[in-house]
Protein backbone atom coordinates (compact mmCIF):
# COMPACT_ATOMS: atom_id res chain seq x y z
CA UNK A 1 0.00 0.00 0.00
CA UNK A 2 1.35 3.46 -0.92
CA UNK A 3 2.24 5.69 1.97
CA UNK A 4 -0.31 8.49 2.41
CA UNK A 5 0.83 12.11 2.49
CA UNK A 6 0.32 13.75 5.87
CA UNK A 7 -0.86 17.34 6.22
CA UNK A 8 -2.16 19.61 8.94
CA UNK A 9 -4.99 22.10 8.64
CA UNK A 10 -5.54 25.28 10.65
CA UNK A 11 -8.47 27.65 10.20
CA UNK A 12 -10.63 30.01 12.28
CA UNK A 13 -13.26 28.25 14.39
CA UNK A 14 -16.05 29.98 12.48
CA UNK A 15 -16.17 31.88 9.17
CA UNK A 16 -19.29 33.66 7.95
CA UNK A 17 -19.23 34.55 4.24
CA UNK A 18 -21.73 36.64 2.28
CA UNK A 19 -23.36 40.01 1.80
CA UNK A 20 -24.68 41.52 5.01
CA UNK A 21 -22.89 39.11 7.34
CA UNK A 22 -21.47 42.06 9.29
CA UNK A 23 -24.91 42.39 10.89
CA UNK A 24 -24.28 39.04 12.56
CA UNK A 25 -21.30 40.33 14.56
CA UNK A 26 -23.23 40.69 17.86
CA UNK A 27 -24.60 37.15 17.57
CA UNK A 28 -21.14 35.83 16.70
CA UNK A 29 -19.59 37.44 19.78
CA UNK A 30 -22.38 36.07 21.95
CA UNK A 31 -21.80 32.56 20.58
CA UNK A 32 -18.27 32.75 21.98
CA UNK A 33 -19.39 34.35 25.24
CA UNK A 34 -17.80 37.71 24.38
CA UNK A 35 -19.23 41.14 25.12
CA UNK A 36 -16.42 43.70 25.63
CA UNK A 37 -14.58 44.18 22.32
CA UNK A 38 -11.71 46.50 21.47
CA UNK A 39 -12.12 47.32 17.78
CA UNK A 40 -8.80 47.82 15.98
CA UNK A 41 -9.11 49.85 12.79
CA UNK A 42 -7.54 52.71 10.86
CA UNK A 43 -8.07 56.50 10.88
CA UNK A 44 -9.88 56.59 7.52
CA UNK A 45 -12.49 54.06 8.62
CA UNK A 46 -13.23 56.28 11.61
CA UNK A 47 -13.20 59.64 9.76
CA UNK A 48 -15.35 58.28 6.90
CA UNK A 49 -17.97 56.97 9.31
CA UNK A 50 -17.46 53.40 8.12
CA UNK A 51 -16.71 52.41 11.72
CA UNK A 52 -20.45 52.78 12.38
CA UNK A 53 -20.99 49.65 10.28
CA UNK A 54 -19.46 47.79 13.25
CA UNK A 55 -20.45 49.96 16.19
CA UNK A 56 -24.15 50.36 15.31
CA UNK A 57 -25.12 46.66 15.37
CA UNK A 58 -23.07 46.19 18.53
CA UNK A 59 -24.84 49.10 20.24
CA UNK A 60 -28.25 47.80 19.17
CA UNK A 61 -27.38 44.51 20.86
CA UNK A 62 -26.30 46.29 24.03
CA UNK A 63 -22.59 45.58 23.46
CA UNK A 64 -20.28 48.45 24.32
CA UNK A 65 -17.10 48.75 22.28
CA UNK A 66 -14.08 51.02 22.26
CA UNK A 67 -11.99 51.83 19.21
CA UNK A 68 -8.23 51.90 18.66
CA UNK A 69 -7.66 53.63 15.31
CA UNK A 70 -3.97 54.49 15.27
CA UNK A 71 -2.99 51.75 12.81
CA UNK A 72 -0.79 52.66 9.85
CA UNK A 73 -0.45 51.24 6.34
CA UNK A 74 2.61 49.18 7.24
CA UNK A 75 1.94 48.09 10.86
CA UNK A 76 4.79 48.92 13.22
CA UNK A 77 5.87 47.63 16.60
CA UNK A 78 5.27 51.09 18.09
CA UNK A 79 1.66 51.14 16.94
CA UNK A 80 1.16 47.63 18.35
CA UNK A 81 2.58 48.79 21.68
CA UNK A 82 0.16 51.75 21.69
CA UNK A 83 -2.72 49.36 21.04
CA UNK A 84 -1.53 47.10 23.83
CA UNK A 85 -1.44 50.05 26.24
CA UNK A 86 -5.08 50.82 25.40
CA UNK A 87 -6.01 47.16 25.80
CA UNK A 88 -4.47 47.09 29.26
CA UNK A 89 -6.30 50.24 30.35
CA UNK A 90 -9.67 48.62 29.70
CA UNK A 91 -11.58 45.51 30.64
CA UNK A 92 -11.78 43.90 27.21
CA UNK A 93 -12.50 40.25 26.53
CA UNK A 94 -11.79 40.18 22.77
CA UNK A 95 -10.28 42.04 19.83
CA UNK A 96 -12.05 42.88 16.56
CA UNK A 97 -9.81 43.67 13.59
CA UNK A 98 -11.81 45.78 11.11
CA UNK A 99 -10.24 47.00 7.87
CA UNK A 100 -7.60 45.89 5.42
CA UNK A 101 -4.58 43.79 6.24
CA UNK A 102 -3.00 46.46 8.44
CA UNK A 103 -5.71 46.68 11.13
CA UNK A 104 -6.14 42.90 11.14
CA UNK A 105 -2.38 42.31 11.42
CA UNK A 106 -2.15 44.95 14.14
CA UNK A 107 -4.94 43.30 16.13
CA UNK A 108 -3.19 39.93 15.83
CA UNK A 109 0.08 41.40 17.08
CA UNK A 110 -1.62 43.14 20.00
CA UNK A 111 -3.04 39.80 21.13
CA UNK A 112 0.32 38.06 20.79
CA UNK A 113 2.23 40.77 22.65
CA UNK A 114 -0.43 40.86 25.38
CA UNK A 115 0.32 37.18 26.07
CA UNK A 116 4.10 37.70 26.10
CA UNK A 117 6.30 37.70 29.16
CA UNK A 118 7.78 40.80 30.83
CA UNK A 119 10.39 42.52 28.68
CA UNK A 120 9.53 40.64 25.51
CA UNK A 121 9.32 42.48 22.18
CA UNK A 122 7.56 41.47 18.99
CA UNK A 123 10.93 40.74 17.40
CA UNK A 124 11.21 37.83 19.86
CA UNK A 125 8.37 36.18 17.92
CA UNK A 126 9.53 36.65 14.34
CA UNK A 127 10.08 33.55 12.21
CA UNK A 128 11.58 31.03 12.94
CA UNK A 129 10.14 31.52 16.46
CA UNK A 130 6.56 30.32 16.97
CA UNK A 131 3.91 32.78 18.18
CA UNK A 132 1.39 30.25 19.41
CA UNK A 133 -0.27 32.20 22.22
CA UNK A 134 -2.65 35.16 22.18
CA UNK A 135 -4.20 36.78 25.23
CA UNK A 136 -7.69 37.25 23.77
CA UNK A 137 -10.00 35.82 21.08
CA UNK A 138 -9.86 37.72 17.80
CA UNK A 139 -12.59 38.34 15.22
CA UNK A 140 -11.40 39.66 11.85
CA UNK A 141 -13.59 41.60 9.40
CA UNK A 142 -11.82 42.45 6.11
CA UNK A 143 -12.84 45.49 4.08
CA UNK A 144 -10.68 44.74 1.02
CA UNK A 145 -10.69 41.59 -1.12
CA UNK A 146 -7.05 40.79 -0.87
CA UNK A 147 -4.91 40.06 2.16
CA UNK A 148 -6.67 36.96 3.46
CA UNK A 149 -5.41 37.88 6.93
CA UNK A 150 -8.82 36.99 8.36
CA UNK A 151 -7.99 33.31 7.76
CA UNK A 152 -4.24 33.04 8.37
CA UNK A 153 -1.83 32.26 11.17
CA UNK A 154 0.50 35.09 10.11
CA UNK A 155 1.02 38.76 10.82
CA UNK A 156 3.65 41.10 9.38
CA UNK A 157 4.90 43.94 11.59
CA UNK A 158 7.72 46.42 10.95
CA UNK A 159 10.52 46.50 13.52
CA UNK A 160 11.20 50.26 13.63
CA UNK A 161 14.60 49.79 15.27
CA UNK A 162 15.93 47.56 12.49
CA UNK A 163 13.73 48.88 9.65
CA UNK A 164 12.62 45.32 8.93
CA UNK A 165 9.23 43.80 8.16
CA UNK A 166 8.99 40.83 10.50
CA UNK A 167 6.99 37.74 9.59
CA UNK A 168 5.35 36.43 12.76
CA UNK A 169 3.67 33.04 12.54
CA UNK A 170 1.80 30.77 14.90
CA UNK A 171 -1.58 29.85 16.31
CA UNK A 172 -1.57 33.09 18.30
CA UNK A 173 -2.09 34.93 15.01
CA UNK A 174 -4.99 32.75 13.90
CA UNK A 175 -8.35 34.52 14.29
CA UNK A 176 -11.02 32.84 16.35
CA UNK A 177 -13.64 33.84 13.78
CA UNK A 178 -14.04 35.88 10.61
CA UNK A 179 -16.86 37.81 8.94
CA UNK A 180 -16.32 38.08 5.18
CA UNK A 181 -18.87 40.56 3.84
CA UNK A 182 -18.30 41.61 0.21
CA UNK A 183 -20.64 44.61 0.61
CA UNK A 184 -17.85 46.31 2.56
CA UNK A 185 -15.72 46.45 -0.61
CA UNK A 186 -18.10 48.40 -2.88
CA UNK A 187 -16.32 51.68 -2.07
CA UNK A 188 -12.77 50.35 -2.40
CA UNK A 189 -10.99 52.43 -5.10
CA UNK A 190 -9.57 50.78 -8.25
CA UNK A 191 -5.92 51.07 -7.17
CA UNK A 192 -6.51 49.19 -3.92
CA UNK A 193 -8.81 46.72 -5.70
CA UNK A 194 -5.99 45.93 -8.14
CA UNK A 195 -3.23 45.69 -5.56
CA UNK A 196 -5.13 43.58 -3.05
CA UNK A 197 -6.51 41.41 -5.85
CA UNK A 198 -3.07 40.59 -7.24
CA UNK A 199 -1.93 40.06 -3.65
CA UNK A 200 -4.58 37.37 -3.19
CA UNK A 201 -3.66 35.78 -6.52
CA UNK A 202 -0.03 35.71 -5.36
CA UNK A 203 -1.09 33.99 -2.14
CA UNK A 204 -2.92 31.26 -4.04
CA UNK A 205 -0.23 30.75 -6.69
CA UNK A 206 2.67 30.67 -4.23
CA UNK A 207 0.79 28.25 -1.97
CA UNK A 208 0.22 26.00 -4.99
CA UNK A 209 3.84 25.94 -6.25
CA UNK A 210 5.50 26.06 -2.82
CA UNK A 211 7.82 23.27 -1.76
CA UNK A 212 5.52 22.95 1.27
CA UNK A 213 2.34 22.56 -0.78
CA UNK A 214 0.02 19.79 0.40
CA UNK A 215 -3.27 18.31 -0.82
CA UNK A 216 -5.42 20.17 1.73
CA UNK A 217 -3.91 23.57 0.94
CA UNK A 218 -4.19 22.78 -2.78
CA UNK A 219 -7.98 22.54 -2.44
CA UNK A 220 -8.11 26.12 -1.21
CA UNK A 221 -5.50 27.39 -3.67
CA UNK A 222 -7.22 25.96 -6.75
CA UNK A 223 -10.62 27.33 -5.71
CA UNK A 224 -9.05 30.73 -5.03
CA UNK A 225 -7.29 30.90 -8.40
CA UNK A 226 -10.52 30.11 -10.24
CA UNK A 227 -12.45 32.81 -8.42
CA UNK A 228 -9.78 35.50 -8.62
CA UNK A 229 -8.95 34.94 -12.29
CA UNK A 230 -12.65 35.25 -13.21
CA UNK A 231 -13.44 38.29 -11.12
CA UNK A 232 -10.42 40.56 -10.64
CA UNK A 233 -10.74 42.55 -13.86
CA UNK A 234 -14.52 42.86 -13.33
CA UNK A 235 -14.10 44.15 -9.77
CA UNK A 236 -11.47 46.63 -10.98
CA UNK A 237 -13.59 47.92 -13.86
CA UNK A 238 -17.02 47.78 -12.23
CA UNK A 239 -16.55 48.35 -8.47
CA UNK A 240 -20.21 47.78 -7.59
CA UNK A 241 -20.53 44.49 -9.45
CA UNK A 242 -21.78 42.34 -6.56
CA UNK A 243 -20.88 39.04 -8.23
CA UNK A 244 -17.30 40.18 -8.88
CA UNK A 245 -16.86 41.64 -5.41
CA UNK A 246 -18.25 38.49 -3.80
CA UNK A 247 -15.93 36.33 -5.90
CA UNK A 248 -12.88 38.39 -4.96
CA UNK A 249 -13.76 38.42 -1.26
CA UNK A 250 -14.27 34.65 -1.20
CA UNK A 251 -11.16 34.08 -3.33
CA UNK A 252 -9.01 36.19 -1.02
CA UNK A 253 -10.25 34.26 2.02
CA UNK A 254 -9.59 30.89 0.35
CA UNK A 255 -6.14 32.06 -0.74
CA UNK A 256 -5.45 33.00 2.87
CA UNK A 257 -6.42 29.51 4.00
CA UNK A 258 -4.19 28.07 1.26
CA UNK A 259 -0.97 29.83 2.21
CA UNK A 260 -1.71 29.59 5.92
CA UNK A 261 -1.62 25.81 5.50
CA UNK A 262 1.34 25.62 3.11
CA UNK A 263 3.37 28.79 2.73
CA UNK A 264 4.18 31.76 0.60
CA UNK A 265 7.52 31.86 -1.21
CA UNK A 266 9.98 34.15 -2.96
CA UNK A 267 7.58 36.92 -4.00
CA UNK A 268 6.63 37.55 -0.39
CA UNK A 269 10.20 37.17 0.83
CA UNK A 270 11.28 39.95 -1.53
CA UNK A 271 8.14 42.03 -1.05
CA UNK A 272 8.57 42.66 2.67
CA UNK A 273 11.96 44.47 2.43
CA UNK A 274 10.71 46.50 -0.54
CA UNK A 275 7.74 47.62 1.52
CA UNK A 276 9.75 48.28 4.67
CA UNK A 277 12.41 50.46 3.06
CA UNK A 278 10.32 52.31 0.48
CA UNK A 279 6.81 52.22 1.98
CA UNK A 280 5.31 50.38 -0.96
CA UNK A 281 1.92 48.92 0.04
CA UNK A 282 2.20 45.16 0.50
CA UNK A 283 -0.18 44.12 -2.28
CA UNK A 284 1.46 46.52 -4.72
CA UNK A 285 4.98 45.30 -3.94
CA UNK A 286 3.83 41.72 -4.55
CA UNK A 287 2.32 42.78 -7.88
CA UNK A 288 5.56 44.52 -8.88
CA UNK A 289 7.57 41.36 -8.26
CA UNK A 290 5.21 38.57 -9.35
CA UNK A 291 6.06 38.39 -13.09
CA UNK A 292 9.84 38.51 -12.60
CA UNK A 293 9.83 35.92 -9.82
CA UNK A 294 7.50 33.64 -11.79
CA UNK A 295 9.80 33.84 -14.83
CA UNK A 296 12.76 32.94 -12.58
CA UNK A 297 10.90 29.98 -11.04
CA UNK A 298 9.05 28.59 -14.03
CA UNK A 299 11.35 25.77 -15.12
CA UNK A 300 11.77 24.44 -11.57
CA UNK A 301 8.04 23.62 -11.28
CA UNK A 302 6.76 23.80 -14.83
CA UNK A 303 4.01 21.24 -14.34
CA UNK A 304 2.61 23.05 -11.28
CA UNK A 305 2.66 26.44 -13.00
CA UNK A 306 1.06 24.82 -16.05
CA UNK A 307 -1.68 23.32 -13.88
CA UNK A 308 -2.28 26.76 -12.35
CA UNK A 309 -2.72 28.17 -15.87
CA UNK A 310 -5.27 25.48 -16.70
CA UNK A 311 -7.15 26.11 -13.44
CA UNK A 312 -7.34 29.79 -14.38
CA UNK A 313 -8.61 28.92 -17.86
CA UNK A 314 -5.55 30.32 -19.63
CA UNK A 315 -4.44 27.29 -21.66
CA UNK A 316 -5.27 23.72 -22.64
CA UNK A 317 -1.82 23.09 -24.12
CA UNK A 318 1.18 21.11 -22.94
CA UNK A 319 3.09 22.10 -19.82
CA UNK A 320 5.51 24.46 -21.56
CA UNK A 321 2.71 26.23 -23.43
CA UNK A 322 0.49 26.52 -20.36
CA UNK A 323 3.28 27.75 -18.07
CA UNK A 324 4.21 30.44 -20.57
CA UNK A 325 0.54 31.41 -20.86
CA UNK A 326 0.49 31.97 -17.10
CA UNK A 327 3.51 34.25 -17.27
CA UNK A 328 1.96 36.19 -20.13
CA UNK A 329 -1.24 36.59 -18.10
CA UNK A 330 0.61 37.96 -15.07
CA UNK A 331 2.40 40.50 -17.26
CA UNK A 332 -0.87 41.43 -18.98
CA UNK A 333 -2.67 41.77 -15.65
CA UNK A 334 -0.05 44.24 -14.39
CA UNK A 335 -0.37 46.32 -17.57
CA UNK A 336 -4.17 46.36 -17.57
CA UNK A 337 -4.43 47.17 -13.87
CA UNK A 338 -1.77 49.88 -14.04
CA UNK A 339 0.75 48.30 -11.68
CA UNK A 340 3.82 50.58 -11.64
CA UNK A 341 7.40 49.39 -11.50
CA UNK A 342 9.42 50.50 -8.45
CA UNK A 343 10.93 53.22 -10.67
CA UNK A 344 7.48 54.42 -11.78
CA UNK A 345 6.32 54.33 -8.15
CA UNK A 346 8.93 57.03 -7.48
CA UNK A 347 11.73 55.07 -5.82
CA UNK A 348 15.07 56.80 -6.39
CA UNK A 349 17.42 54.47 -8.23
CA UNK A 350 20.61 55.26 -6.32
CA UNK A 351 18.94 54.62 -2.95
CA UNK A 352 17.34 51.46 -4.33
CA UNK A 353 20.68 50.08 -5.52
CA UNK A 354 22.40 51.00 -2.26
CA UNK A 355 19.88 48.94 -0.28
CA UNK A 356 19.85 45.90 -2.60
CA UNK A 357 22.31 43.79 -0.55
CA UNK A 358 20.42 44.50 2.68
CA UNK A 359 17.04 43.75 1.07
CA UNK A 360 18.36 40.47 -0.33
CA UNK A 361 19.70 39.52 3.10
CA UNK A 362 16.38 40.34 4.78
CA UNK A 363 14.44 38.44 2.13
CA UNK A 364 16.51 35.30 2.70
CA UNK A 365 16.31 35.66 6.49
CA UNK A 366 12.50 35.63 6.35
CA UNK A 367 12.56 31.98 5.28
CA UNK A 368 9.98 32.44 2.52
CA UNK A 369 12.48 32.12 -0.39
CA UNK A 370 13.35 28.65 0.91
CA UNK A 371 9.81 27.55 -0.01
CA UNK A 372 10.22 28.64 -3.62
CA UNK A 373 10.39 25.99 -6.38
CA UNK A 374 13.75 27.47 -7.44
CA UNK A 375 15.70 28.55 -4.41
CA UNK A 376 17.73 31.72 -4.99
CA UNK A 377 20.95 32.98 -3.51
CA UNK A 378 21.47 36.60 -2.54
CA UNK A 379 22.94 37.53 -5.91
CA UNK A 380 19.94 36.14 -7.76
CA UNK A 381 17.57 38.07 -5.49
CA UNK A 382 19.49 41.27 -6.24
CA UNK A 383 19.14 40.62 -9.97
CA UNK A 384 15.40 39.99 -9.60
CA UNK A 385 15.00 43.30 -7.75
CA UNK A 386 16.90 45.00 -10.58
CA UNK A 387 14.68 43.35 -13.19
CA UNK A 388 11.52 44.46 -11.41
CA UNK A 389 12.89 47.99 -10.97
CA UNK A 390 13.48 48.40 -14.70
Amino acid sequence: MAQLTTASLVAPRKILVGGGTLQQLPKLLQEFGLSRPLVVTDPWIVSSGMIDRVLAPLAEAGIGARVFSETVADPTDTVVEAGLAMLRRGSFDCLVGFGGGSPMDTAKAIGILAAAGPGQHLRDFKVPAAADRAALPLVCIPTTGGTGSEATRFTVITDTRNDEKMLIAGLGALPTAALVDYELTFSVPPRITADTGIDSLTHALEAFVSRRANPLADLYATAAMRLISRNLRKAYGAPRDATARAGMMEGAMLAGLAFSNSSVALVHGMSRPLGAHFHVPHGLSNAMLLPAVTRFSLQAAQSRYAEAARIMGLSTGDDATAANALLAELESLNRELGVPSPRQFGIEEAEFRKLLPKMAEQALASGSPGNNPRQPDAGEIVRLYEEAFA
